[in-house]
């Protein structure tokens, strides 16, 4: 199965995630991560795009961009060439220095954009790095807190969402971002992700609002539905579906349900694989075999 389109929203906001390959660092001497700050800044300014929140970590990176008329493609696209080559060239080696593709999601900013600021500020803390957010230093958390000014960060927008006097805002989010901090439980703002597009944080009304007709589902039917609609087709349960069985019926049934959701826009594939607790490759292995899906 092809991978997903991308989504291009002139104004739009992402949170995007670029990772080593392999999971492997990418980061390998202290003057890097200014390196890559440097080739940020130059990027964003050329494709007059706006950067709310970073945070640079070990073996990957997070931003939260705004873009323009550019596509957020061609943006890292450089940020990540131009990065690679330069320390590939240090370093005396070749190969891949990140994934092949970065990770994004279009955010709706009026309903998580402050859930992803705490979230990517707080990523050192969730991965024991440190212990509080500004122990970290290469994150926009200090510019947030107005300990730093770095042209190629935008924070206004963020802060107003807290209060328009900016002494104010400041204050609101530190009590934002110290909340996450004493309840450690609150979940990522991810697990918010829309159930028929996950390359959307935000309702089906907001992913119409951005996407008009060519999001639309094209059937009203739930996921709920087409399992019951199997369990006739096939002449199964739906516990016999839920079980780790992988009887040849029982895996078409589940190509067949998964088959549809795609097809009809009803949900996505990553959906269908945790309604079923198996793997998306799996199943899109399962799809190729019984219905030719490319």
């Amino acid at each position: 199965m092809p991978r997903p389109l991308r989504i291009h929203v002139p104004g739009a906001f992402y949170h995007v995630t670029l990772r080593g390959n392999h999971r492997q660092n990418i980061f390998f001497t202290p003057s890097d991560r200014q390196l890559f700050s440097e080739v940020t800044a130059e990027v964003v300014d050329r494709f007059s795009a706006r950067v709310h929140a970073y945070c640079w970590m070990t073996n990957h990176v997070h931003l939260l961009v705004q873009v323009s008329d550019a596509p957020l493609g061609k943006l890292m696209m450089r940020i990540a060439g131009r990065y690679a080559r330069t320390v590939q060239k240090r370093l005396h080696t070749t190969g891949h220095l990140f994934e092949k593709r970065y990770h994004s999601v279009l955010v709706d900013a009026d309903a998580y954009l402050l859930e992803l600021l705490r979230y990517i500020h707080l990523n050192p803390v969730r991965a024991r790095m440190v212990e509080r957010p500004s122990a970290h230093p290469w994150s926009s958390h200090h510019n947030y807190l107005g300990e730093r000014t770095d042209s190629w960060i935008t924070t206004d927008f963020g802060l107003s969402m807290f209060h328009a006097e900016r002494s104010v805002a400041i204050a609101a989010y530190v009590r934002f971002v110290n909340e996450a901090l004493a309840h450690p439980s609150i979940p990522s703002p991810f697990v918010e992700r829309n159930p028929n597009d996950t390359r959307i944080l935000g309702s089906n009304d907001f992913a119409a609002k951005v996407l008009g007709d060519s999001w639309r589902p094209r059937s009203r039917k739930t996921l709920e539905q087409l399992i019951d609609e199997a369990c006739l087709q096939f002449a199964i349960t739906e516990s016999a579906l839920l079980s780790p069985s992988v009887q040849r019926h029982l895996t078409r049934a589940r190509a067949w349900i998964a088959h549809q959701a795609i097809t009809l826009r009803i949900a996505s594939l990553s959906a269908v694989a945790r309604h079923f607790n198996r793997s998306e490759a799996a199943l899109r292995q399962s799809i190729k075999l019984h219905f030719n899906y490319p």
